[in-house]
């Protein structure tokens, strides 16, 4: 195709910032007003508006929109002007248009979305994406389509052999273009583009604009018009950025706070390697949250059943690394977490944007060792975003939410059935109303995970300055601190009775994720449990007096796949210091994905197990 002048375009940009109502748009009374309506939608975004004016009619678009702006939508409602011109699609024959995408998660959602919007135009809609059988995309290209969806290398691929007949093609979409260069196929677009004809419509979505993307576009669109979003480089209206100082090794702690404090539909926490998601995964299970993880060890089937498990439910947090969750749409998706920095401003935006979408609120929080305190900043500086910067929810706070929810629990304020109301008279009849209510408030810590003793490094710490006031007061770096230590309030735990439960060191057991496995089991707060002593075989920890009867009660009956817990006898001797967990004050954090090595470990726990496995043997005792 003949190369064309944006200039003029890229150089005057038509920047949109307002919202219009669906009735007073152009398409107002077409198959997609009526699907937009019947959605839920009564007014459109900036972007969305902006494609669909008179104006940007069978133009050329390029236009700048963050991710979450609505631009999915924006593209569909753009193309309809040039597909619909009789308000409903002719039988299924060679593609009409075809969108391309980065990923095979964004291709997925994207196909959704047009699904819907074109249904009541009868649009047959097919996507082809790398990780699926190609033989099933090519049945499915010959039964016909009007709209193809799809990732560049997979439709090079179909067109190469002649499974895509493309020379029909009166729209051509390249949805988050930048991010398609980055990930190297600029071959694969240009090689599709020159393949379709020249004389049909080009829609280029891209976050940002470097060099690569406006040569594109001056070589494949002609006269296009230029649109830029309102918020480009004041990051997004729609989401609180947040920044919280953690120390590097409670970043684990301060994960399942943040999560606790927030109490998400779903969220989505972001490591930077595979190995730092699949450790942080196995920590918020182990800690009672319903958590998938999205690497790119996983195939395309088993991150398809993750994110349908964040899609209906099943599942609250998605431990992902960036590759990997590239085009993730999540509607319900209400919180990201940064567990570990993004490597750039960019991809700061790419991850924060899958929550704040189609209008809808969101947060994004980034967790700040000292150490990158300024890394962070100037990131934030160059994303454009202004966070509010604090501590991590501490468990106090959070145990002061978790009283005002249970205020607001539906069981609470729901009208009562006669079943109901006959178990209640029951109750009444065998238990005090203290009793009951103490019930009542166990259940509900029962059904949530523990929250994390956590502390706050404060504003400004730097490394030197603690070194100083080591070297000042002749403390070594592994010395526990003061408000930590271990044996601090050592006689304060009073009375209190023991239990054993069937996992050890051959197990691999360690405090850090047996503590909240038992207040999960039995109902618990950190405060109710003293000390936890491993075995080889076993594990014994002490409950205090006033909740041992309860946690018996409860804590004995184990579900399928749990560890037996029972009563025993305290172990002999008195308990050495190294070898306890002091619940509320000898705090040991869940390993921070990135974070360096430990401490010394106490005698009684388990040797670090890459050092196990460099030596080639089981953990030493």
């Amino acid at each position: 195709m003949a190369g064309s002048d944006v200039a003029r375009g890229v150089g005057s940009p038509r920047r949109v910032h307002r919202k219009q109502l669906l009735v007073s748009l152009p398409l107002n009374d077409s198959p997609l007003s009526r699907a937009l309506a019947a959605r839920g939608y009564s007014e459109l975004t900036p972007v969305q508006s902006a494609v669909v004016e008179e104006a940007m009619s069978g133009r050329d678009l390029l236009v700048s929109a963050q991710t979450g702006s609505g631009k999915t939508v924006a593209y569909g409602l753009a193309m309809g002007e040039t597909l619909l011109a009789d308000g409903a699609f002719a039988p299924a024959g060679a593609p009409l248009a075809l969108v391309v995408a980065p990923t095979r998660e964004l291709a997925l959602q994207v196909e959704r979305e047009l699904r819907w919007l074109y249904a009541e135009a009868r649009g047959r809609i097919v996507a082809c994406v790398g990780g699926m059988d190609p033989r099933a995309e090519r049945r499915q290209l010959e039964l016909g389509a009007h709209i193809v969806v799809g990732t560049p290398g997979r439709l090079r691929d179909h067109i190469e052999r002649r499974a895509l007949d493309v020379s029909s093609l009166k729209v051509v979409v390249l949805d988050e273009a930048d991010e398609m260069l980055d990930l190297g196929f600029r071959p694969d677009l240009e090689f599709i583009l020159e393949a379709t004809p020249a004389e049909r419509r080009t829609l280029l979505f891209s976050a940002t604009l470097p060099a690569d993307i406006a040569a594109i576009a001056r070589k494949f669109q002609r006269d296009a018009a230029r649109i830029v979003t309102a918020s480009e480089g004041r990051g997004h209206a729609d989401i609180e950025h947040r920044a919280m100082r953690v120390h590097p090794r409670e970043i684990g702690h301060a994960v399942i706070n943040v999560l606790r404090a927030s109490d998400p539909t779903a969220a989505i926490v972001f490591c930077s390697t595979r190995e730092a998601v699949r450790r942080l995964h196995a920590t918020l299970s182990e800690s009672g949250f319903s958590a998938v993880l999205i690497s790119g060890e996983l195939g395309q089937a088993e991150r398809n059943r993750a994110l349908q498990a964040l899609r209906d439910g099943r599942a609250q947090v998605c431990v992902a690394t960036d590759v990997a969750a590239r085009g993730i749409d999540l509607p319900n998706l209400g919180l990201v977490i940064h567990a570990d920095l993004p490597h750039d401003a960019e991809i700061l935006q790419h991850r924060s944007g899958r929550t704040g979408r189609a209008g809808r609120k969101g947060i994004s929080v980034m967790l700040v060792p000292p150490s990158r305190r300024r890394k962070a900043e100037t990131m934030m500086v160059d994303a454009g975003v202004t966070p509010v910067w604090s501590g991590p929810p501490t468990a106090e706070s959070i145990r002061a939410l978790d009283q005002e929810r249970l205020f607001s629990d539906p069981a609470l304020n729901e009208p009562a059935s006669e079943e109901d109301l006959a178990l209640a008279r029951t109750l009444i009849a065998r238990k005090t109303p203290e009793e009951l209510a103490v019930a009542l408030a166990r259940l509900h810590r029962a059904r949530l995970p523990a929250p994390e003793e956590v502390s706050d490094p404060g504003e400004r710490h730097g490394a030197r300055d603690s070194y100083v006031a080591r070297e000042r007061h002749g403390a070594s770096d592994r010395q526990p601190r003061p408000d930590t230590a271990p044996a601090a309030r050592r006689a304060a735990f009073g009375p209190s009775a023991w239990f054993r439960i069937a996992i050890g060191r051959k197990q691999n057991a360690e405090p850090r994720w047996l503590l909240p496995m038992i207040c999960r089991r039995g109902g618990l707060t950190r405060q109710d449990i003293g000390s936890i002593r491993i075995f080889e075989s076993e594990s014994r920890f002490e409950i205090a007096a006033e909740a041992a009867e309860a946690f018996a009660a409860i804590a004995v009956r184990a579900g399928k796949g749990e560890a037996a817990i029972s009563a025993c006898e305290a172990p002999d001797g008195r308990i050495p210091v190294q070898a306890e967990k002091r619940a509320p004050h000898a705090k040991r954090s869940h390993a921070a994905p990135g974070a360096g090595r430990p401490g010394p470990r106490p005698a009684a726990r388990v040797r670090d197990k890459k050092e196990a496995a460099r030596a080639g043997k089981r953990p030493a005792r």
